[in-house]
């Protein structure tokens, strides 16, 4: 079914709801956040069975894909039913709804980004704003707890999700991975990293072939968490197993709901 129009107003951004599903104990809705001249595509995952407010965790999706990947949408949707959290996605730069072809044209996105990754200085601050923006639009939500947060993101995820981590105080809990310190960013992962004080949970592929493990390793390094842990598992950049979705819904559970 499609949901209402709503609109949170103030001095928050304005939030325009889309689509409005539920199944299975989960509601999921589409949304658009305006920040300036910036349109911001998102997803929302909330319970279906209680009106109770319950802490969010911010889903960064990989080059190529969109917020509707479909781990994205499994983890989102397993944070929900088993681990009574929220979650919420939103586009990246180049991806998904902030395309003209939504992503029709298979492969595109990622050669896009990773041209705008290269030529624009200020991608990383646009998507760490965007972040922001999203974050304060739904927490002003009856249904998602205002104050700390967890974030998720791999790969791309991780590009912007680490300046992110970095940035926003109310990240109490994070997972990053896929990364080192190395592309056109590579300064500012070195620099952001040691802000990252948070419980961290940082994923590697041992056999990664675009980010290759001993740059992982000394971006693990650079972190200022007292609290962190790496898991490496075997495999390509792309092969994360199972495990590590249910230890990254586990670490957010028990670090938003204790």
């Amino acid at each position: 079914m499609v949901g209402g129009a709503a609109q949170l107003t103030g001095t928050l951004a304005p939030m325009q709801f889309g689509t409005d599903v539920a199944a299975k104990g989960v509601r999921e809705r589409t949304f658009e956040v305006s920040r300036g001249d910036r349109r911001i595509p998102g997803v929302l995952w909330t319970t279906a069975e209680d009106g109770r407010p319950r802490p969010v965790v911010m889903l960064g999706h990989g080059a190529a894909g969109s917020k509707r990947e479909d781990y994205i949408v499994a983890l989102a949707r397993g944070l929900v039913r088993h681990h009574g959290l929220s979650a919420v996605a939103i586009d990246g730069p180049v991806h998904g709804d902030r395309r003209a072809d939504k992503g029709a044209v298979a492969g595109l996105p990622f050669v896009d980004f990773v041209q705008r990754w290269s030529a624009d200085p200020g991608l990383v601050d646009d998507m760490v704003g965007d972040w922001r923006t999203t974050l304060d639009a739904v927490q002003a939500l009856p249904e998602v707890t205002a104050g700390p947060c967890g974030y998720w993101g791999l790969s791309m995820g991780t590009i912007f999700g680490l300046p992110t981590v970095a940035a926003e105080p109310r990240v109490a809990v994070a997972v990053l991975g896929l990364m080192g310190i190395a592309g056109p960013t590579k300064d500012r992962f070195a620099a952001d990293a040691p802000a990252v004080a948070c419980p961290l949970l940082f994923l590697v592929q041992w056999h990664d072939e675009l980010f290759p493990r001993d740059l992982a390793f000394e971006l693990f390094e650079a972190f200022g968490s007292t609290d962190k842990r790496m898991h490496v598992s075997p495999g390509m950049h792309a092969e994360v197993p199972a495990e590590e979705f249910e230890a990254s819904g586990k670490l957010l559970a028990a670090h938003l709901l204790d």
